[in-house]
């Protein structure tokens, strides 16, 4: 044999053996995984619908990956902290990042992060979608949303809209909305919904922007009007409220959202894995149930969707943080 093709086959060889080296452990841990418990960080407090959305979530997914699925808490800081841990965390699938759309919204709030949102993740799939809610005291003369609007136009500068704190979703959904309707209204921020509500009621704002879950209370008992939702369609459970979108704001479409993310750099087939349960665990009856009487959609899809989610929140969210000039921390 030539020595030139003898030396063309081992160097051949070299790079199949080495090209085996590298790919044998990710095809081992796909074969063998999960063979521990899974741990969701989740960047917010127990009780709240985030943490309920995962943890009902990662109930059914422990069934399927016959392995727990578990939370852990680890609130404060924005979901800085908890989101940069799970970045750092090795890239095996065990450790996962319940995102939201708070993390879109960070990248315009914050000055610096130290990570990147979307190169240090991979988004596996959504879990679940939650309206935001436009709302009145449920005897203020302001009956609908077009009443807001023109009281708003008609006397500018003169109108408040509440929401929780500034940087929230319902914050920046609030100066969206004022955006959007060309309109001049103060947006208040509050220390939380208690505050707000109580406000609300009080007659100190004359709108509020909230997340229907925490409200639903105070609608079914008339003591808070719904005036819109925000999404893109009515809901079933209050199917008499029109979206913003009907009530005169063209292309209106805002929404919170839970998803599970794993960190840069995870194998394709864990990756494949993980988005497979998830999506069993929320096409479940049971699941989707429980997310309904939290108030969220229970929705999953493929990692493309939920990366194309990302962006683009990221991209919407910032353009609104510019545009109502919150200064970034």
């Amino acid at each position: 044999m030539h020595r030139t093709t003898v030396r063309a086959l081992w160097a051949l060889s070299a790079i199949a053996t080495t090209l085996a080296l590298v790919v044998a452990p990710y095809a081992r841990a796909a074969d063998t995984y999960p063979s521990r418990p899974i741990r969701i960080v989740v960047p917010f407090g127990a009780g709240g619908i985030a943490d309920l959305t995962a943890r009902t979530v990662a109930e059914k997914m422990g069934e399927s990956l016959r392995q727990p699925v578990v939370i852990e808490n680890r609130p404060g800081a924005g979901g800085v902290v908890a989101t940069q841990s799970v970045a750092r965390a090795e890239p095996d699938g065990y450790t996962l990042l319940l995102m939201s759309n708070g993390n879109a919204v960070s990248v315009g709030l914050f000055k610096s992060l130290p990570f990147d949102t979307v190169k240090d993740f991979i988004p596996i799939s959504t879990l679940g979608f939650f309206d935001l809610v436009i709302v009145t005291r449920g005897d203020a003369s302001l009956r609908t949303l077009r009443d807001v609007i023109a009281s708003a136009r008609e006397r500018p500068g003169k109108l408040n809209i509440g929401t929780i704190n500034i940087g929230s979703t319902q914050n920046l959904a609030a100066e969206l909305f004022k955006s959007r309707a060309g309109i001049d209204v103060q947006i208040v921020p509050f220390n939380g919904t208690p505050a707000l509500v109580a406000a609300l009621l009080g007659g100190s704002v004359d709108a509020g922007v909230e997340i229907l879950g925490p409200v639903r209370a105070q609608i079914a008992a008339n003591r808070l009007r719904a005036l819109a939702v925000m999404g893109s369609r009515r809901r079933a459970d209050i199917p008499d409220v029109p979206t913003v979108t009907e009530s005169g704001i063209a292309d209106f479409d805002v929404a919170s959202w839970n998803a599970l993310a794993a960190p840069a750099h995870t194998p394709p087939d864990v990756i494949a894995r993980l988005n497979r349960d998830i999506n069993a665990a929320v096409a479940a009856p049971e699941v989707r149930a429980k997310l309904a009487e939290l108030g969220v959609e229970a929705r999953a899809g493929s990692p493309e969707a939920a990366r194309e989610l990302l962006v683009s929140e990221i991209r919407r969210w910032s353009e609104v943080i510019a545009r109502a000039g919150i200064a970034r921390q």
